[in-house]
């Protein structure tokens, strides 16, 4: 029987109810000094109201000086921890799992900061700061940060944390021949600051807790990484994490062609080539588009993002439409029959 979009999704031991994913999207509406407001407690809950199977929580970054910008949320204090937790138990309420996207910004970060730092001395545009070439120590100490970050994940409740390995951000930067020129063992070997990252995390995470790692599968440029590259980097590691969240780009600055899907092959083909489960997805809108990506087995959930800011009640909407089953919470059991 062919899976559907509002058909469960069981990964190592956490069941979730449904295909519905919600990518994480920045709010820049933290405090200054990283901690959650209103607005986030609010924002998620909303969408576990709406009934999204999985909710990951926007990058929080495991270092402060590894921010974004001044704006976002962090998790590099365990002072941040009652504040992530109450939008976890919150969105429980309503059966949606969660799990919370860390990592750190590297060259790309806008934060007030005196030093940034990346693989190597490359900035990202010409208004960029010149960041600093890490050493030795630097990747230990940002290593300890991904660890520490997970245990203060698992205190804070989450399902499961996502490695932030995309969009150019500083694992991205490890990843990419455009800005990783290194000579030694991080630069031979593009993926070993992930899989140290990975490793870490594993060491102090229990063996069913899940750990997803999000990439970004094509540089758009013709001496960045492409699909097949990926494959290369992410084959030797591929036992380190449970699911991958497909994007593309950010490393440099590039046109895109963008459409609803555009993401989708190659989410497709590194399911294919990795035999892992992966998320897909890419300006969705449709859900019979939605539907039909579970249903054909191209990809194993579908992650919403714009779409999500605009309706937080899009998988309710989306079940409706489909005629599949969905619990819908009480109060709200009425609209149904507008679908009936």
């Amino acid at each position: 029987m062919n899976n559907t979009l509002f058909s469960a999704w069981k990964i190592k031991n956490l069941q979730i109810k449904n295909r519905v994913v919600m990518a994480p999207m920045d709010q820049y509406s933290a405090k200054s000094d990283g901690k959650i407001t209103q607005w986030h407690y609010h924002h998620y809950l909303s969408r576990a109201i709406g009934q999204v199977g999985l909710i990951i929580i926007e990058c929080s970054a495991v270092c402060e000086d590894g921010r974004i910008s001044d704006a976002d949320l962090g998790i590099w204090s365990d002072d941040h921890i009652e504040g992530l937790k109450s939008v976890v138990q919150a969105c429980h309420q309503y059966g949606t799992k969660v799990i919370i996207q860390i990592g750190h910004s590297g060259r790309k970060c806008e934060c007030s900061v005196d030093e940034i730092l990346a693989p190597s001395s490359i900035p990202f545009s010409e208004n960029s700061k010149i960041p600093k070439e890490m050493n030795t120590q630097d990747i230990k100490n940002i290593i300890k940060s991904f660890k520490e970050a997970g245990i203060r994940a698992l205190k804070a409740g989450f399902d499961g944390i996502e490695v932030h390995g995309a969009h150019g951000y500083l694992i991205s930067e490890f990843l990419s021949p455009l800005c990783n020129t290194r000579n030694d063992e991080y630069g031979k070997d593009r993926s070993r600051f992930l899989r140290e990252i990975l490793e870490a995390l594993r060491s102090v995470l229990p063996q069913d807790f899940l750990l997803s790692l999000r990439v970004s599968a094509r540089d758009y440029d013709q001496d960045g990484n492409d699909i097949k590259d990926v494959i290369h980097l992410l084959e030797p590691i591929k036992h380190l994490f449970d699911v991958l969240n497909v994007s593309t780009g950010g490393v440099i600055s590039t046109n895109i062609k963008v459409y609803p899907g555009y993401q989708i092959e190659c989410a497709r083909i590194l399911k294919e080539k990795l035999c892992i489960p992966c998320i897909g997805g890419g300006l969705i809108t449709d859900s019979m588009m939605a539907n039909k990506l579970i249903a054909s087995d191209v990809v194993d959930a579908v992650f919403l993002a714009r779409e999500l800011l605009i309706n937080p009640y899009w998988p309710i909407q989306a079940a409706l439409e489909l005629n599949q089953k969905i619990e819908l919470p009480i109060q709200y059991e009425r609209g149904r029959y507008l679908y009936s």
